[in-house]
């Protein structure tokens, strides 16, 4: 009977030595991952702080509406499917729209769209909106703008950045 208890114990404690293993593992697993999720959250972060977007001149005409668009801080952006356009306008009929505007740099469809213009001086990565750099937007939409109307356009960087701005149709 002594010798069924002896393996009986070291069963117990073998177990048990298991069981701490699997907690401890999954315990320094999920503090290594919480761990890269802080180090990655703090790099979006310090991206985000050296963003500068500067709306410097909106016009708009029967041929769409005009943005230009100055990169202030010290990253560069040039991920432009993922910039944002947000346009809150009054067309002919005077009713109050606010609007979405995909980005669409070489399609000549006749829905609500925007691309890229002009970028001066595009010397250093010709393309890409480089920090001191400015860049123009046409903005193209369905519906015509109300004459003497007062509208507001936002553009966001792909990180989050914004920048917003008043102009008259």
């Amino acid at each position: 009977m002594g010798f069924g208890t002896v393996i009986a114990s070291m069963l117990s404690v073998a177990i048990l030595l298991l069981a701490f293993y699997v907690c401890s593992s999954g315990g320094f697993y999920m503090a290594d991952v919480l761990a890269n999720s802080v180090m990655e959250m703090q790099e979006n972060e310090n991206e985000i702080m050296k963003t500068e977007i500067e709306i410097t001149n909106i016009s708009a005409n029967e041929a769409g509406i005009f943005v230009s668009l100055n990169n202030t801080g010290s990253t560069k952006v040039g991920d432009y499917d993922y910039m944002d356009v947000i346009v809150k306008y009054s067309n002919t009929s005077g009713i109050a729209k606010t609007i979405w505007v995909p980005f669409q740099g070489d399609s000549d469809a006749l829905e609500d769209k925007w691309t890229v213009g002009n970028i001066s001086p595009d010397l250093v990565n010709p393309g890409i909106l480089d920090p001191g750099e400015e860049i123009e937007l046409q903005i193209l939409l369905e519906d015509s703008l109300e004459n003497k109307s007062v509208n507001w356009l936002l553009v966001t960087a792909p990180n989050g950045v914004k920048a917003s701005g008043y102009f008259n149709a």
